[in-house]
């Protein structure tokens, strides 16, 4: 399953908003330096999804806001 993810690094608090069915926006304290929120990203949507890390793969986006993630499941 491929989602969208809208990143918005250096937020107060961490967390996801659904927007659709395969669109979210994560929210990390991180800083986006040396794919620090990315590696944070991957952690937030771990624990929203429920699934270990390895599970779920960055595709595009490395270094931009707009990302595409792949989930297994």
């Amino acid at each position: 399953m491929l989602i969208k993810v809208r990143a918005f690094p250096c937020s107060k608090e961490q967390g996801v908003v659904k927007k659709s069915e395969d669109s979210f926006e994560v929210m990390v304290k991180a800083k986006p330096e040396r794919g620090l929120a990315n590696k944070e990203i991957l952690e937030v949507l771990s624990s929203y999804f429920q699934i270990p890390e390895s599970d779920i793969r960055m595709i595009r986006g490395f270094r931009e806001r707009n990302k595409i993630f792949e989930i297994k499941i």
